[in-house]
C-alpha cells in the first residue's frame, strides 16, 4: 500500500506540474473603420439597430406571427439545434480522456476434469484503472477544442436564426408588394373595360375609328395579363414562406398594406467596432480559429512522451468471506512512459497540418470580418438610396395621374386622339407598379440591413 500511495502522489504532482503545449489563443488583429460608408453624419441617436429585437423591428402582426412560427417550426433552425446537441456531447466525450478510468471485473470458474472431479468454483472480483497523464495539456487542448466548436455550433445556429427572420420578413413584404400591384391591375382591368366598352359605342357611333378600340383592346390585355402574372407570383411567394413556417404549401395571413409598414427613415447603425461582438458569423468564425488554435497544441504534444498509470485490485476465493482478506487478495500498481521514435513522418506531418488549419481558420475569420463590414456599407448605401428612389417614383407616378386625367379630358373634347389618352394610361399603370416594387425595395433593404448589423437573433 505504501508503493500504491507513492504511485497516487507521483500522478498527482505530475497532473498538477503539467503544461499545456501549443499557442494560447489571442485575437487576431483586423483593421476596422472609424465609421460606417454611406453612415448618415451625425449619427441618429437612441437604440443601436442591430442590437434591437425583431419585434422592435418588424411591427405588423401578422409578420411577428409569422417569424414566432418560423422560430418554432424551421427545419432548418431545429437541425442546428440538433448540432448542438451533438457538439455538447462532443465536449463530454473529448473531456472524458482528462479522467482516469475504473472497471469493474468479476467471474465464476467451475473447472472438473477425470482426476478432480469435485474440484470447488473459484469466484473473483477486481477493479482496473488506468490513466493517461495530461503532462502536456494534449487532452486539455483538445477539450478546449471542442469547447470552441460547441460555441461556434451555437453562434452558427444563431446564424440560422437570423437569416430565418430575415427571409420571413423579406418574403412577407414582396408578398405585400404583389398584394399592391394585383390590386392596381384589377381596377386597371375594371377601368380600361369601361374604357374600351365606352369606344365600342363610339364606333358604332361613327364618332370613333377602329383603331381606337383596339388601342382600348391593348390597354384592356395589357392589365389582365399583369394580374395573371401577379396571381402566380402570390401564390408561390405563399408556397415559399409556407416552407420557412415548416408547413405544408397554403395561403398566408395578410396584415398592413406595403406603404403601411413601420421603418425608420433614419438607423443608427453604431460603432463598426462593436459589429465583431453582435455578428453571429463573425463569433462563429472566431471560435473556429480558436478551435483549430487548440488543435496545434493537440498535435504538438505527439511529440513528447506519454505517461500512463494502471492499478489492478482484486481479491480470489472459494467463499464469499474471504473475498477482502486473506490470501487471495492481489493488487499491481504500474507507471509506463512512451516516447515515439520514428513513425515514418506521421507526427510531424499532422503538426503541419494543424497549423496550416489553423492559418486557414484565422484567413476565414479575417474574411468574414472584412464581409461584414461590406454588408452594413451596403446595406446602409443601399437602404438610402433605395429610399430616395421610392419618393422619386412616387412623385413620377403622380405625374403619370396627372398626365392621364388630362389625355381623357382631352380626348373627351376633341382635342387630342386616343392614342394619348392610351400611351398616358399605360405609363401611370406600369408607374404604380414600378411604385409598389420600389417599396419593396426599400423595405427589402431595411430588412438587410438589419441582418447585417447582427440582428434577429436575440430572443
Amino acid at each position: 500500500m505504501t508503493k500504491l500511495k507513492v504511485s497516487v502522489a507521483f500522478l498527482v504532482l505530475l497532473a498538477v506540474c503539467g503544461c499545456k503545449v501549443g499557442p494560447n489563443y489571442k485575437r487576431p488583429a483586423t483593421t476596422v473603420p472609424d465609421q460606417y460608408r454611406g453612415a448618415p453624419t451625425p449619427q441618429p441617436s437612441g437604440e443601436q439597430f442591430g442590437d434591437m429585437k425583431w419585434w422592435a423591428v418588424f411591427q405588423d402582426e401578422a409578420l411577428q406571427d409569422l417569424i414566432k412560427q418560423a422560430l418554432q417550426n424551421n427545419y432548418d433552425l431545429r437541425i442546428a439545434a440538433s448540432r448542438v446537441l451533438q457538439a455538447q456531447a462532443n465536449v463530454g466525450i473529448t473531456k472524458a480522456n482528462q479522467y482516469p478510468t475504473l472497471n469493474g471485473t468479476g467471474g465464476i470458474v467451475n473447472e472438473r476434469n477425470a482426476q478432480y472431479p469435485s474440484a470447488p468454483t473459484f469466484g473473483s472480483l477486481g477493479l482496473q484503472m488506468s490513466y493517461i497523464v495530461d503532462f502536456w495539456g494534449q487532452f486539455r487542448r483538445a477539450t478546449e477544442a471542442a469547447q470552441a466548436n460547441l460555441l461556434s455550433t451555437e453562434y452558427g445556429q444563431n446564424v440560422v436564426r437570423t437569416t430565418l427572420v430575415s427571409q420571413v420578413a423579406t418574403d412577407y413584404f414582396l408578398l405585400r408588394a404583389y398584394d399592391s400591384q394585383l390590386k392596381y391591375a384589377n381596377d386597371t382591368v375594371v377601368a380600361n373595360g369601361e374604357i374600351l366598352r365606352l369606344n365600342n359605342v363610339r364606333f358604332k357611333g361613327g364618332e370613333a375609328s377602329k383603331m381606337e378600340v383596339y388601342q382600348a383592346e391593348v390597354l384592356l390585355q395589357s392589365a389582365e395579363a399583369q394580374a395573371i402574372n401577379l396571381q402566380q407570383l402570390i401564390e408561390q411567394t405563399e408556397n415559399n414562406i409556407s416552407i420557412l413556417l415548416g408547413q405544408n404549401p397554403g395561403p398566408i395571413v395578410r396584415g398592413l398594406e406595403i406603404t403601411a409598414q413601420p421603418h425608420m427613415p433614419e438607423i443608427p447603425a453604431g460603432l463598426p467596432s462593436a459589429l465583431l461582438e453582435r455578428r453571429p458569423d463573425v463569433r462563429s468564425a472566431e471560435e473556429q480559429l480558436v478551435a483549430a488554435n487548440a488543435n496545434v497544441g493537440v498535435a504538438k504534444a505527439n511529440f513528447f512522451p506519454q505517461f500512463s498509470l494502471t492499478g489492478l485490485f482484486g481479491s480470489q476465493s472459494t467463499a464469499l468471506s474471504t473475498f477482502v482478506a486473506g490470501p487471495g487478495t492481489f493488487w499491481a500498481v504500474g507507471l509506463q512512459a512512451a516516447q515515439p521514435i520514428f513513425q515514418g513522418g506521421r507526427i510531424t506531418s499532422q503538426y503541419r497540418l494543424a497549423l496550416a488549419q489553423r492559418n486557414d481558420a484565422e484567413l476565414v475569420y479575417k474574411k468574414t470580418v472584412n464581409q461584414a463590414f461590406g454588408d452594413v456599407s451596403n446595406g446602409l448605401v443601399g437602404y438610402t438610396q433605395s429610399r430616395q428612389y421610392r419618393m422619386k417614383i412616387e412623385e413620377q407616378t403622380r405625374s403619370y395621374s396627372e398626365a392621364a386625367r388630362l389625355s381623357t379630358i382631352r380626348f373627351n373634347g376633341g382635342v387630342t386622339s386616343f392614342l394619348e389618352v392610351q400611351y398616358n394610361e399605360q405609363q401611370y399603370f406600369n408607374s404604380q407598379l414600378a411604385l409598389t416594387e420600389a417599396w419593396y425595395t426599400e423595405l427589402a433593404n431595411y430588412v438587410t440591413l438589419y441582418q447585417a448589423l447582427g440582428g434577429g437573433w436575440q430572443q
